[in-house]
């Protein structure tokens, strides 16, 4: 059956086991010498930047009625949108416990997972609306959140599913791990905001504060190392730890913290523990750390 309406032959025909077009390409042309279009993926604000601002001014409060529960949402533009996706939600399940714990939170979690664009986020961030932070202020939020995540039951992993397209942190090609990191109730720690007074094993070097009980070290040595020297030492008030390539870069600001953490590291991978340990195949640990270096199979940086 061909197709009724303007384009007549010129789009194709309707299959006869299929219900829509079909498209058949008669010639394909080029200019000869021609300047080819291409698109690079560096530090934002890229184009997709003005995207992400005007889906969030275009949805709102609608997010709201999309997902019951869900409060606020930011999917963080200064770690490439993607990557790093903050929200606010309701606690509601056992409004009778004088003690929160997350449980809603992990279904809107779930459902955060299975909607749009927000599927693709690849760590997620969710804390309870009691006294919550505003969900666009980045600093303001993991503050309030390290005060009060518990680590030995607020990791959630998902391994081997997809991550973006254009997130080169995974094993391949849209293939890579999220966590859903979910925190509610009271604050369980006061973050410090002097540098704890610590010993670092050969091939470390050069902590810094990215903001109150937020450690970044650099560093090549290996990870086990590290881990059993922390273990052993006072580290009051330090609620997460970063290894990167370059920590005097990263502590600059705020942005550039949000940026090397979560472009390059890979959650199921990346992410190891102080005093880790699995119990029924869930990882807990007393201090994460992230290992935000740059590995071989990462792409180049990008350098205007």
């Amino acid at each position: 059956m061909k197709p009724e309406g303007p384009f007549g032959d010129h789009l194709g025909y309707y299959s006869l086991t299929h219900d829509f077009p079909v498209l058949k390409v008669k010639k394909v042309y080029a200019k000869e010498n021609a300047i080819w279009p291409f698109t690079v993926v560096g530090r934002p604000p890229q184009e997709d930047s003005q995207f992400g601002a005007l889906i969030h001014e275009i949805t709102g409060k609608a997010i709201e009625q999309e997902i019951p529960g869900l409060k606020a949402v930011n999917a963080v533009d200064a770690a490439g949108v993607h990557p790093l996706l903050l929200a606010v939600g309701s606690e509601r399940y056992t409004p009778y416990n004088l003690t929160k714990y997350p449980q809603e939170l992990l279904t809107i979690a779930n459902h955060i997972l299975g909607t749009g664009q927000m599927s693709l986020a690849k760590y997620i961030f969710i804390c309870d609306d009691e006294n919550s932070p505003n969900v666009n202020d980045e600093k303001e939020y993991f503050m309030h959140f390290l005060e009060r995540v518990n680590w030995q039951r607020d990791l959630h992993f998902q391994t081997k599913t997809t991550i973006d397209t254009l997130d080169y942190s995974g094993d391949g090609l849209n293939e890579g791990s999220k966590v859903v990191i979910a925190a509610a109730g009271e604050i369980k720690r006061t973050l410090s905001d002097s540098l704890p007074n610590i010993n670092l094993p050969t091939g470390f070097s050069n902590p810094k504060l990215v903001s109150n009980g937020n450690l970044v070290l650099e560093g090549k040595g290996e990870m086990e190392d590290l881990v059993t020297s922390l273990e052993n030492q006072n580290l009051d008030g330090i609620a997460l730890i970063t290894l990167v390539d370059d920590s005097a870069f990263t502590s600059k600001n705020f942005s550039n913290w949000l940026w090397v953490t979560f472009t390059r590291s890979n959650p199921a991978n990346d992410i190891y523990g102080l005093n880790s340990k699995y119990i029924n195949k869930h990882f807990s640990c007393t201090i994460p750390i992230i290992d935000a270096r740059i590995k071989p199979h990462h792409a180049s940086i990008l350098e205007r």
